[in-house]
């Protein structure tokens, strides 16, 4: 596959995202857009899904956002391809399996379900920025999926190498 085709996941928290959860994921967004990856979060004006978009957009990318409802209501202004679903929570299945790989960019419950699927579908999980409790447990799950790193541009080096 061409890496320009990739869709990668970016998965975070909306409402409980901090401000560095935010501006590590504006910066990772930045960088998927500048290897041409097509960046795919759960689409809402909130967290680190709006600032992991916000990052791609200003850098040139494309966005997907697989969204909980029906209407545009809570859609981020990033959002170039939305994907109404009227699945809410369940909207995270899709998330995982349109990606080639996951970011985790904070974590939240959504985030923790996000990585947990993805590691028992086969999919790589970046966990950026993670604590050392949370990148042993995930640990438990996989040793071999899993891959923690420091910052976004060790995240988006890992990720190449994956892809």
């Amino acid at each position: 596959m061409d890496p320009s085709e990739t869709i990668v996941g970016v998965m975070g928290p909306g409402g409980g995202a901090t401000d560095k959860d935010k501006s590590t994921a504006y910066e990772l967004g930045q960088k998927i857009a500048q290897h041409s990856w097509t960046l795919l979060t759960g689409g809402r004006s909130e967290g680190v899904m709006e600032a992991s978009m916000k990052g791609a957009v200003e850098a040139g990318g494309t966005t997907i956002g697989i969204l909980p409802g029906t209407s545009p209501a809570g859609m981020s202004d990033y959002v170039q391809i939305p994907i109404f679903t009227g699945m809410g929570h369940a909207r995270n299945v899709i998330n995982i399996h349109s990606s080639r790989l996951t970011f985790a960019c904070g974590l939240g419950a959504g985030t923790s379900s996000e990585i947990s699927l993805a590691l028992k579908t086969g999919t790589p999980v970046i966990l950026l920025r993670q604590s050392p409790d949370t990148i042993t447990y995930y640990q438990q799950l996989s040793t071999t999926l899993l891959h923690p790193a420091d910052d976004p541009d060790d995240a988006v080096a890992k990720a190449y190498r994956l892809l």
